[in-house]
């Protein structure tokens, strides 16, 4: 803004020069039509407020794009080349692919049928061909064969959906069903059919994401197909209307982030954020888009990227072949290793990455500067590159010498050059692609730096159907120091939401409230429900007042249990089990005000509840804190509010037992089992793990299998001695040995002190302690008869002592502590 009028022509001259460039070869190739079309539903779509990607794939390239808004990244600033995506030299159609917030996708492809017309737009068919295993499903489908027969014949069939193996490979390569095939004419006949029948097609639909506009009906253009389960026929591909979460997730985060009074424009945030640096440097990317795998993250730790060019090049290099080149580019970033850009000529083109080839778009330029290519020209090189054609190959390495030769180039090096450029460009990535993604990516770690409960409140909402990654996200807060409330049916929205909570010092701290919609069963219409009855008649008494705020068919039994389990009461009432055990008196309670209400009937004792008309809650011993946390896992899909090997720290440190993201021994709970039979009959199983620091898989191969399996059950607690490697991006444990941890614990000679302030739970603790009497370890009654005197009673007898046991006592009403003792 503050340069002068002979600065700016001067600045804006390449933009001109390029603009009639490109404009000259988009009209020359019949496509100014495709650009307007695809700039007006862009534009449609931000003005609605939906999330649009800032571009993906080559379009990118184009100033032409980015001056119709159709891209966000600046061709020029980022050394992005149009012949990329559209090749003067070389007649193809243009591609934009166009990134959508996934939810609000279809309004987008509605408002383009209502613009250009119903009989114009179509999207594209798909077919759907018949694979290995899944002719052999129908065949024998077909032929009424027993299904476990027919499963057991297709598990023996690789399944591999990235590389798919025919059903004659799998027989040539699997001993056990070429057996079943020699051994029983049943599934010899189903094989032989499935032989033919392999490789048709076995159905149609509808593509999510491909659209084809014509400037005519479609019906005069192109065979069309009516599916069934669409409004829309389906015809060929011309536009690309994909769905992407993170996009909606970044939208979101905003909305939080504008409830703060802040307003974030994602476009014009600065590239050179140091917080945003400092966290891709950590590491700590979960929930990043493109770098959240572990080793991507391990990659980022050791690069330490410092600006948006190696966010860039961390998006090309982290893939099968140039991989190996990522050594190389973190040493020659940080001056361990000196950058080789093969000739003077080509530093230009290099030194962004330090001497290593990582883009398409670099091989088409070492061609333009060292051989005198056009960049149409280059583009068909790196094509014919990519091909390894030889005869092809061998005719454009003779325009590659010989133009390189022209300009004082020596020939051998110029065909060195060529070789190494030609196995550069087999992997070589579409540097388009990897800027436009880039920016997502440094969009995502930008607001996860300098908003972290805002965008992993976001984060969660758009997974809340999956736990796994929810357990995950809890790890993550728990790492980051924000704090997860739990689901409150005075405080949870449908969503997660984010709250503000006292901080240490004056200024209060955010936090993340569960959201109801991530209880499990609960049910969305119920989830509103509670929400939009909190906010018409303010916060829920009690329990007796919600059941009889919320009509009937909101609200059944199973969701009040899941409420319950969960800790969506606790606001209510702290016992579990006696909320628990009064759902049922609960529901008819508010069932015959409301059947009162409608029936204009007058309670005899009043229109008003207190605590005196409300009944009273079923006196219910409490559940102990580990049958708390198994119920709370069944509703929420993990442990929340604590962990049940919590109970076990302190024995867990004598016995040197490590977290599960370690070796040596872990400790965990059973969360459940899988076995398998290997070729040669031998069981095996995988079984997941819980600890405190989340969920591993362990192999246990058949021998340890043998003496273990009665205490694998789902919800044990166990000690395991495991082997652990590294297994490309995962880690991969066996175990070598498994404990019972009760049993454990219960040979470890401890003592328990049990503090109470009466005598009142005395009669509780002894019912209790009958069953455990014949063990190893002491008792202690510790009463604490005012603030500065306690008696300490030592039990006669000895107990089985384990941290279940201290558990159990600390749940018993009265009970104010229990405390685990080391006797050495």
């Amino acid at each position: 803004p503050n340069a002068s009028d002979e600065d700016k022509v001067r600045l804006a001259q390449p933009y001109r020069e390029r603009l009639e460039y490109e404009l000259g070869v988009i009209t020359q190739m019949g496509f100014p039509g495709y650009f307007l079309i695809v700039s007006e539903f862009i534009k449609w779509a931000k003005d609605q407020g939906i999330p649009v990607g800032p571009g993906r794939g080559s379009g990118a390239g184009s100033v032409v794009a980015y001056a119709l808004q159709i891209t966000d990244l600046d061709p020029l600033q980022w050394g992005l080349l149009f012949e990329r995506f559209l090749n003067p030299e070389r007649v193809s159609m243009p591609d934009f692919d166009v990134d959508f917030c996934q939810d609000r996708r279809d309004e987008v492809i509605d408002h383009v049928r209502r613009k250009y017309g119903e009989d114009r737009v179509a999207q594209i068919i798909t077919f759907g061909k018949l694979q290995a295993r899944a002719a052999l499903r129908d065949v024998g489908r077909v032929l009424g064969m027993p299904y476990p027969q027919v499963d057991r014949i297709c598990k023996l069939v690789p399944n591999n959906p990235a590389n798919p193996v025919t059903l004659q490979q799998a027989i040539d390569g699997e001993v056990q069903l070429r057996e079943a095939r020699a051994s029983d004419e049943d599934v010899a006949r189903l094989i032989d059919i499935a032989l033919q029948l392999e490789g048709l097609y076995r159905h149609a639909s509808t593509h999510a994401a491909g659209v084809v506009i014509g400037d005519r009906p479609l019906q005069e253009l192109v065979p069309l197909y009516r599916d069934p389960r669409s409004e829309m026929t389906a015809g060929l591909v011309k536009f690309d209307f994909l769905g992407l979460k993170t996009l909606t997730v970044l939208q979101k985060a905003v909305e939080f982030i504008a409830k703060r009074g802040e307003q974030i424009d994602l476009l014009k945030l600065p590239l050179d954020d140091l917080a945003t640096f400092q966290l891709l440097s950590s590491g700590e990317t979960a929930g990043v888009f493109q770098l959240e795998g572990s080793g991507m993250r391990d990659m980022l730790r050791k690069l330490k990227p410092t600006e948006f060019e190696d966010i860039i090049a961390v998006v090309s290099l982290y893939r099968p072949g140039p991989m190996e080149n990522i050594p190389s580019y973190i040493a020659r970033k940080h001056g361990q290793e000196k950058p080789d850009y093969l000739h003077p000529l080509l530093e230009p083109v290099l030194k962004e990455t330090h001497g290593i080839i990582i883009y398409q778009e670099q091989v088409m330029q070492i061609a333009q500067i060292l051989a005198g290519y056009s960049l149409g020209g280059a583009d068909l090189l790196r094509r014919a590159m990519g091909k390894k054609i030889k005869s092809e190959m061998d005719a454009q390495r003779d325009i590659f010498v010989s133009g390189a030769v022209e300009r004082g180039v020596d020939e051998q090096q110029a065909s060195d050059i060529f070789v190494l450029v030609d196995k550069f460009a087999g992997y070589g990535f579409n540097k388009s692609h990897a800027a436009a993604y880039a920016l997502i990516a440094y969009q995502t770690a930008y607001l996860k730096a300098n908003y972290p409960v805002e965008f992993m409140a976001a984060l969660m909402t758009l997974d809340m159907g999956n736990t796994d990654k929810l357990a995950q996200f809890k790890r993550d807060l728990d790492r980051l120091g924000i704090e997860l409330l739990p689901p409150d049916v005075n405080h949870s929205e449908q969503a997660f939401s984010v709250e503000q909570v006292p901080g240490e010092g004056e200024e209060p701290a955010r936090a993340i409230r569960y959201a109801l919609g991530a209880i499990k069963n609960l049910g969305r219409p119920t989830c509103e429900a509670i929400v939009r009855e909190r906010a018409a008649g303010g916060p829920y008494a009690d329990l007796f007042a919600f059941t009889r705020r919320l009509e009937p068919r909101a609200l059944n039994k199973r969701a009040m249990e899941q409420l319950a389990k969960a800790g969506a009461f606790d606001i209510f009432f702290k016992d579990r089990a006696r909320m628990f055990a009064g759902l049922d008196m609960a529901l008819r309670h508010g069932q015959l005000l409301q059947e009162e209400a409608a029936s204009a009937q007058v309670n005899l004792f009043g229109d008003v509840e207190d605590e005196n008309t409300l009944p009273p809650l079923p006196d219910v011993d409490p559940w102990n804190l580990l049958d708390m946390l198994e119920r709370e896992r069944e509703a929420i899909g993990f442990y929340l509010s604590a962990h049940p090997l919590d109970e076990y720290g302190e024995l867990l440190k004598r016995l040197r037992v490590t977290r599960s993201a370690s070796h040596a021994k872990i400790a965990g709970i059973v969360l459940g089992r899988q076995e398998r039979s290997n070729a040669r009959g031998n069981r095996y199983a995988f079984v997941q793990l819980s600890d405190s620091t989340g969920m591993v898989e362990v192999t246990v191969f058949s021998e340890v299998l043998a003496g273990a399996r009665e205490v694998l059950d789902s919800g044990h607690p166990v000690m395991m001695s495991v082997e652990v490697r590294l297994d490309g991006d995962s880690l991969k444990i066996t175990a070598h040995g498994i404990d019972d941890l009760e049993r454990v614990a219960a040979t470890r000679t401890e003592a328990l002190k049990v503090f109470v302030n009466d005598t009142v739970p005395l009669p509780s603790i002894q019912h209790h302690l009958t069953a455990e009497a014949g063990g190893r370890g002491q008792i202690s009654i510790v009463l604490g008869l005012d603030p500065m005197r306690e008696v300490e009673i030592d039990l006669p007898g000895r107990y089985t002592v384990t941290p279940q046991v201290a558990a159990m006592l600390k749940a018993v009403r009265g009970v104010v502590d229990v405390e685990q003792v080391a006797r050495i």
